[in-house]
This record gives C-alpha cells, sequence and structure tokens, in this order.
C-alpha cells in the first residue's frame, strides 16, 4: 500500500496543518494524525485512532481500495482511548471524556462496539447504558455506576470477552464478567478476594488469578484451579517482601508465569508450577525489569521481554520461536530502531510493525513474513524529519553514595561534542515511573533551541529493581534530589554543559525537583522552571485526589513522608534561599497536584523578593491538553530559558483565552 493512499484516507477524517515559529513549537503540539493502529484478524482492515479538535474518533479502512468503511465518533469531549477487533468484523471500544472545565479527558470505563462497516453500533456497558424500559420484563444489559476494562477478548470465541466490572467508589471489590460483544448481555464469571483487583484467564479464558492490594497498599496475589474453585493465596507482599505479578499461561494452562521483585536487582520472570507451587527462574536481565511482556498473537502466552536498558532490545525464552525469528530479522531490517510488532493477523501472514526512536516519533509498516517485504503505511507524525533531530544517548554515573544511577543524554544535532547550556529534565511521578530512549517532545523542543538535555532516572525511578524503587521512599528533596545535583556536576565534569548555564525543569515531581534543586543548590543553576507542580508537601496530606481514598492516604504517608516532618522539604517554605528567576505554570482544574501549589510557591517567591513568573489556565488540569494554551505555555518556556541561557525562542504567540499570565 501506497504512503500518500492510506495519508488520504486518514486526512480525509482528520485533515492537515501547517507548523510555524523560529524554534518550531507548532510541530511539537500538533495532534499526530493518529493514536492507535491495528490490523484486522483477517487482514481485510485497518482501524485507527484520530484526534480531532473536540473529539477523537475510530475510523476503520478497508485495505482493499483504502475506503473509510466505518467512522466511531460520540458528541464533543468524548474521545476513543482504546479499541480490540474482537472478531475478523467487530471492534470493541474503550472511551475517555472532557468531564466538567477539566480539559484532559478521563477514562470512562465504557465499551462501545461497532462493525468494520458500520453496523450495529451498541453501547455494551458503562454509565450511559440505558434501560430497556419499564415494560420489559428482560433487560438485555444492566444498567448501574460501573467502570468496565478489557481482560480476554477470548480469540476463540467470537461473540464473547472477559471484562472486569467495578463500581464507581474508592477502594473497592472488582468482579470479572463474561460480556456478549453484540448485545452486552453479562454474566459473572467470578469475584475479586481482594480490594482494588485486576484478572489474568487462561488459555481457555478462565478466571484464574486476581492480584490488588486494600487501603494498606499491601499486594496481595490469588490463585484458582478452575470455574467456580476457590481462590487461595500464593503471595502476601507483607510476608514475603515483594511483589508477585501473573503475566500469562503456558498453552497446557499447567504453568504459569509471574514477575516477581526480587531483594536487590531488577524482577524476574518465573515459570509457576500450579499443581505443585514450584516456581523456576526462566529470565532475568541484570541491570533492569522487563519493560514489556511479548505474547504469541491471539493468545495469552509468553514469549519474550522487551528491555529497556539503554536503548530498547527483546529477548525471547525460546529463541527458535517463531515470534523470535520475526523480531530478529525485523530490527535486521530497522538497525538503530525500536521495532515493534503492534499486531498480526490470524494466520500469521501480515504483521503491523511499528518503527520508532529517539529521533522518530513513529513510522508503521506493513510487514509480509512470508514474501519478507515491508510496505510503508504510515508515520504519525509525518512532519519531523528523523535526520534533522536530535540524538538521545544513554548514560550512566555513580551517585555519591556509590549506587548507579542511569539517564539520557540529548544533544543538538551536529554537537557531538563540546559544553553547552543544559537543562535538566527530571521526570515526573517520581516513584516506579523512568524516562526511556524514545522520541521525547520536550527534550527535542529544548534541544531544538540550541540546549542539551539531561534526564535522570534518579532512585525511586523504576524499571530497575524493587530495591532500586524503594531506595525513594521518603526521599523527596534528600537523596533523590542529590541524585540530580550529582548528574548535573557530572556532566559539567564530562565536558558536557557549561556550567555557569544550566537551569532546571521538570513536570509535576519533576517540578518539585526543579524548585527544590535551587533551593538546596541556589549556586548550581541559573534558573528553574515548573509545570504542574506540588511545591508544599504539607499540602499533599490534605488537598488533591491522592488522599481522597485511604489507599492514596497510606502512599502519602509511606513514599512522601509524615506530614509534620516534610515541610522541611518544600519548597514554599525555602524561597528565601533560591537567588535565580523561576517561571511556572499550572492549571485551575488540577486534582493531583491543585493550582493552589504554584499560587502558594508564588507569593513565597514574591514575600522573599525572588524573580518568578506564572501561567495559569482555569480549566486545565495535571498537564495543559488543549493546543492553544501548550502553544502560549511552550513559548513562554522557551523565552524564559532564552533570558537565561541564550537559546532560540519560539516565533511570537498572542496570548490564549482564558490565560492568566504574570
Amino acid at each position: 500500500m501506497k504512503k500518500w493512499i492510506l495519508s488520504a484516507a486518514i486526512a480525509a477524517v482528520v485533515g492537515v496543518g501547517s507548523p510555524a515559529g523560529a524554534v518550531d513549537v507548532e510541530s511539537f503540539i500538533k495532534r499526530d494524525k493518529f493514536n492507535t493502529i491495528k490490523i484486522s484478524p483477517t487482514g481485510e482492515y485497518l482501524a485507527a485512532t484520530v484526534p480531532m479538535e473536540d473529539r477523537t474518533v475510530l475510523a476503520i479502512i478497508r485495505r482493499s481500495d483504502s475506503k473509510v468503511t466505518a467512522n466511531f465518533a460520540m458528541p464533543q469531549h468524548n474521545h476513543v482511548a482504546d479499541f480490540v477487533w474482537v472478531n475478523p468484523e467487530r471492534v470493541v471500544i474503550s472511551m475517555a471524556e472532557k468531564l466538567g472545565s477539566l480539559d484532559q479527558p478521563q477514562l470512562t470505563g465504557e465499551l462501545y462496539a461497532i462493525n468494520a462497516d458500520g453496523t450495529r453500533p451498541e453501547n455494551l456497558v458503562g454509565y450511559r447504558v440505558q434501560s430497556a424500559g419499564l415494560q420489559t420484563k428482560i433487560q438485555p444489559k444492566k444498567v448501574e455506576a460501573v467502570a468496565a476494562f478489557m481482560v480476554d477478548d477470548l480469540p476463540a470465541d467470537d461473540e464473547n470477552v472477559i471484562i472486569s466490572v467495578t463500581p464507581f467508589a474508592a477502594d473497592t471489590f472488582s468482579r470479572a464478567e463474561k460480556m456478549d460483544v453484540y448485545t452486552g448481555r453479562r454474566t459473572r464469571v467470578a469475584s475479586a478476594p481482594v480490594r482494588n483487583a485486576s484478572f489474568i484467564t487462561d488459555n481457555r479464558g478462565v478466571v484464574r488469578f486476581a492480584q490488588g492490594a486494600g487501603t494498606d497498599r499491601v499486594s496481595k496475589l490469588y490463585y484458582r484451579e478452575g470455574e467456580g474453585a476457590e481462590w487461595k493465596l500464593v503471595n502476601d507482599e507483607s510476608s514475603s517482601g515483594r511483589i508477585e505479578s501473573p503475566i500469562g499461561f503456558a498453552a497446557d494452562d499447567k504453568t504459569a508465569y509471574l514477575e516477581i521483585e526480587n531483594t536487590q536487582g531488577p524482577n524476574s520472570i518465573v515459570a509457576f508450577d500450579v499443581a505443585s507451587g514450584k516456581r523456576t527462574e526462566v529470565f532475568r536481565d541484570a541491570n533492569v525489569d522487563p519493560g514489556g511482556i511479548i505474547y504469541r498473537p491471539y493468545t495469552g502466552i509468553p514469549v519474550g521481554v522487551d528491555l529497556a536498558d539503554g536503548r530498547w532490545t527483546t529477548r525471547f525464552f525460546d529463541k527458535s520461536a517463531p515470534e523470535a525469528r520475526l523480531q530478529k530479522s525485523l530490527e535486521a531490517a530497522f538497525a538503530d530502531s525500536t521495532v515493534t510488532v503492534t499486531s498480526q493477523t490470524q494466520d500469521g501472514r501480515l504483521a503491523l510493525v511499528r518503527v520508532s526512536g529517539d529521533r522518530n516519533p513513529g513510522d508503521y509498516y506493513l510487514f509480509d513474513t512470508v514474501a519478507k517485504k515491508a510496505d510503508f503505511l504510515l508515520a504519525s507524525r509525518d512532519w519531523f524529519d528523523p535526520e534533522a533531530m536530535h540524538p538521545a544517548t544513554p548514560v550512566s554515573f555513580k551517585a555519591r553514595d556509590g549506587l548507579v544511577i542511569h539517564g539520557y543524554l540529548t544533544r543538538p544535532k551536529g554537537s557531538a561534542t563540546g559544553r553547552l547550556p543544559m537543562v535538566v529534565m527530571p521526570h515526573g511521578g517520581p516513584f516506579g515511573i523512568r524516562d526511556y530512549w524514545r522520541f521525547d517532545d520536550d527534550a527535542q523542543l529544548l534541544a531544538s533551541a540550541g540546549y542539551a538535555v539531561l534526564q535522570v532516572n534518579f532512585r525511586g525511578s523504576g524499571g530497575y529493581g524493587r530495591a532500586f524503587e524503594h531506595a525513594g521512599a521518603r526521599q523527596w528533596g534528600k537523596a533523590m534530589q542529590d541524585d540530580i545535583t550529582d548528574a548535573t556536576r557530572w556532566a559539567v565534569a564530562e565536558g558536557h554543559a557549561d556550567g555557569s548555564k544550566i537551569c532546571l525543569y521538570g513536570a509535576s515531581y519533576g517540578a518539585y525537583a526543579s524548585l527544590m534543586g535551587v533551593a538546596k543548590e541556589p549556586d548550581l543553576y541559573r534558573c528553574a522552571a515548573g509545570y504542574v507542580g506540588a511545591y508544599d508537601l504539607p499540602t499533599m496530606h490534605t488537598d488533591g485526589d491522592i488522599q481522597e481514598r485511604a489507599s492514596g492516604e497510606t502512599y502519602i504517608e509511606e513514599w512522601i513522608g509524615p506530614r509534620a516532618e516534610v515541610a522541611a522539604v518544600s519548597p514554599t517554605r525555602m524561597a528565601d534561599r533560591i537567588k535565580v528567576p523561576v517561571f511556572m505554570a499550572a492549571g485551575g482544574e488540577d486534582r493531583r497536584t491543585p493550582i493552589q501549589h504554584t499560587k502558594m510557591m508564588e507569593q513565597a517567591l514574591i514575600k522573599a523578593g525572588k524573580p518568578v513568573e506564572t501561567l495559569y489556565y482555569a480549566t486545565e488540569g495535571h498537564g495543559f491538553y488543549r493546543p492553544e494554551h501548550q502553544r502560549e505555555y511552550y513559548t513562554r518556556l522557551l523565552a524564559f530559558f532564552s533570558r537565561h541561557l541564550g537559546g532560540a525562542t519560539a516565533s511570537a504567540a498572542k496570548p490564549a483565552p482564558g490565560s492568566a499570565a504574570k
């Protein structure tokens, strides 16, 4: 299939635009042509989620003539979040919605379905399901306030799927149900023995594992022998000291596979004999946890793992497996790239392949496994030329206590060596989150302005084992912050950064670390920028969405620290120590880090006589969603850095409606 044919089909749904700007901010905020694309089981169709101005739609395209045969769209502010081909003709769709004045869409737990030819659209489950009427004795669908998510699409059953169903309440019990994908009729097949549970089925579609945690956030894993059998506890984190997570079954259903934490070092994949309970390690990397599980197509059988040890690599339990051979041939064809088989036809003939990397946001190819031929289909962001973008290099160093810390250094194209003005960019989260070797919009935008960008997977980050993550517990402003400081000094010592021109910038926890960094090391940095940040840690105990759940209260206490102790590591209480200019942005509908954090920080800086700039949007949440808000934010951010580091700016942009800038 030629590139222009499929591009035209997508463009017919979404339209196209053109970038502008000195540093081309527009190209970074411009919506992807599509978010997700998958091939149907017979290969007759491609389905793609297409972002539009006020909604995200699902477009189904017939491959033979590139005709859009179905276009699933809900009213304004509704977005297709994901979808699954449940048989060759039908797609089940999960939804997100722009709720209230919040701009970022939120998952609603609704499932819809539609045929590839556009017929038989159906609301299967969710809060918008309507009763068939008081006069109807047999109700085809339950009318209840629940959130539902896919567990197993049952490849051998074209009419039913297994879903998890959770009432709209905090820290509640889920149930697993079999649902008819044409009528929405549901039958309960299992009830969780633990709160906040997820389910895993075997190859017959029988729910066999449930994993969850109560308000104490202690993970428990339960197993049952079959339909109707009693649940048995097979792992309790409070006694074993580790989390064990089921990832699937072998073909005979006699062996299950678990990902388990280790006392030291990365996680392992173990084979779990369900009859004897014996565990046998089948895979463990020396440096990183499994970053993703590779499954045999149209099964739940794990066959390998993705690893993010610097760049992405793959490892297979059986190197002679057909999936391993396919991956090896694709990686040879697309060297220096991350290659992912995103979907396949049921006969294995055609594979949809995503090729991406540090300079490539993602190209899709259709690979014929028999003819050994890859045809280019579409680029999600074809306005970026990978050759013009900026390379990211995996780096590592030892922190002051000897712990090895990993990260990524992005340098402007053509500047392989030499000292540059640098932006140190700690990630959000912070726990269990990490940076990866990929196309990072913020890193690429800042490199386009002439800066080196350093991303740091400080202790507490995910992906490096339980001990590494837990080393960050209650270390806000302490050892986690020291890792960022040590990373900065490493970059100067190695000749990457001009020690007189370094700024901090991050979002959420990264914003906290940026403001804390200039408070704790007032002579190391030239400026700091924070986006939707948490700056007053005692406020984390009283305001926001985390502490609204009992399990969230436990999380704050165990991982951030007791309210009486965290004031000492709150930037709001240390404004007098900050010597450099600060820029902050926040949204009025942010429930994760409410806007009051930023306003408190602003007032503390003003009171201390420190230079501060702010940008507020009343309707935005934890990250700006609307393009016009993003445009003004990044334009202001580049101007701020330019004044203090000397890099390029964006073209002038008019203030967006609804902003409050100072």
